[in-house]
């Protein structure tokens, strides 16, 4: 893992002149040189507006634009006119809520959350359900953050319509029971949406295997650029779903009173793509592919039960959600006894070592958590057992530094 290091040069940066030592990486990854040659190589020599231009460079950029979908889909295990490209997987969920949830529920319908959603996860959900008269309902985990059989059956029930789930939460880093949850919507006659930002860069995600009907994810948390995402949907329900935008590439024809709209999937790709984007993130897909899945998955276990272990070690720290690593993905989130997390981040970072504090945008876990906020530390292919032990190091002169004893 050291020498992928090499490959990302913002780990050489200082940060308050020490060696940065980058553990926010549920927030978004640092980029690989794979990556970044590849955006640039695209503007150099392919960039013009996929399906436009008649032209050679023209054709270029359509290949570009259509190769990375290919890319897309057979990461997911999907067909590549089942791959829509958007901003983010906030864009993803709403394109989802508005043009499936304000188009298919209705009053006395319910939509099933978990509480420890993202806020991109839940908001949408919020207002489809002010405007449709769906009911939104609630899955609490347990002592330890997992969602159990009884509360499953409790909650999806013959009046769920629609199941939208994080399959690996981005403050407790535990993943759900995807079987169970997809095998009791399907009994209900349920529609399942499944939120893969922080899975995708931690494990492969099969949408076929695991049958859902839609699944999204963001580039940036997966060493690819900001500003491009991704909305997996089975074919036969995008066909029956309005275009989310309107304007330009999504058109069939248009006339002065009436328009027709193309083809799934560009009847969801509004407007001129980020074609730049989405090559960056077909070269990091090809990059972690390259590194192999099993390595990844081990590598950062080794580090979650480093970092568990020596939180477990330390005196006044309080973790959140289940504490065995093998439960868990990518993320740690804490709190050290009588400091605010923003403090806590604040003495880390003038250790150099960056790491997450606030409530993450999942404020309905907080409050069920009863705290305000936390911090979190989250790790990438690029860290190292050595980011582990400073962050450790660090964290144990917090309460110190503070005016408190050890």
């Amino acid at each position: 893992m050291k020498t992928i290091r090499d490959d990302f040069p913002i780990l050489s940066v200082l940060e308050n002149g020490k060696p940065l030592i980058y553990l926010d990486n549920a927030a978004t990854t640092s980029k690989p040189l794979a990556v970044l040659n590849a955006v640039e190589a695209y503007y150099r020599m392919d960039n013009a507006n996929p399906h436009r231009g008649v032209y050679e460079l023209g054709a270029r950029a359509t290949k570009a634009h259509e190769d990375s979908r290919k890319i897309v889909g057979n990461f997911l295990n999907a067909s590549s006119d089942e791959i829509i490209f958007t901003q983010n997987a906030t864009e993803s969920l709403n394109l989802i809520a508005y043009s499936h949830g304000m188009e298919f529920l209705k009053e006395g319908d319910e939509i099933v959350l978990s509480v420890a959603e993202h806020h991109s996860n839940l908001v949408p959900w919020q207002r489809v359900s002010k405007l449709t008269g769906a009911k939104l309902v609630y899955l609490y985990p347990d002592d330890l953050g997992h969602l159990t059989e009884e509360e499953l059956d409790k909650k999806i029930t013959s009046k769920t319509k629609l199941v939208a789930v994080a399959q690996v939460s981005n403050v407790l880093g535990i993943e759900i029971p995807v079987d169970s949850i997809v095998r009791r919507a399907r009994s209900a006659g349920a529609v399942v949406v499944l939120d893969c930002a922080q899975s995708v860069p931690h494990m492969t995600v099969d949408v076929k295997a695991l049958d859902v009907d839609f699944a999204v994810f963001s580039g940036h948390k997966l060493y690819a650029p900001m500003g491009i995402g991704v909305l997996y949907g089975k074919k036969e329900l995008l066909e029956k779903m309005p275009p989310f935008l309107t304007g330009g590439d999504m058109i069939g024809s248009v006339h002065e009173q009436s328009s027709t709209y193309a083809e799934v999937p560009r009847r969801f790709e509004a407007g001129t793509r980020n074609v730049g984007g989405e090559v960056g993130l077909a070269a990091a897909i090809n990059y972690l592919n390259l590194l192999g899945w099993e390595n990844i998955k081990n590598h950062e276990k080794e580090l979650m039960t480093q970092a568990l272990e020596g939180l477990a070690d330390i005196p006044h720290i309080t973790i959140y959600g289940d504490p065995s690593p093998d439960k868990r993905h990518g993320v740690i989130s804490f709190n050290v006894d009588e400091v605010h997390p923003h403090d806590t981040a604040s003495l880390l970072d003038s250790d150099g070592i960056t790491v997450r504090a606030g409530h993450h945008c999942a404020q309905p876990l907080m409050d069920y958590l009863k705290i305000n906020s936390c911090a979190r530390v989250s790790f990438g292919i690029y860290n190292t057992k050595e980011d582990v032990d400073i962050f450790l190091n660090s964290l144990k002169n917090v309460r110190g530094l503070m005016g408190y004893g050890s």
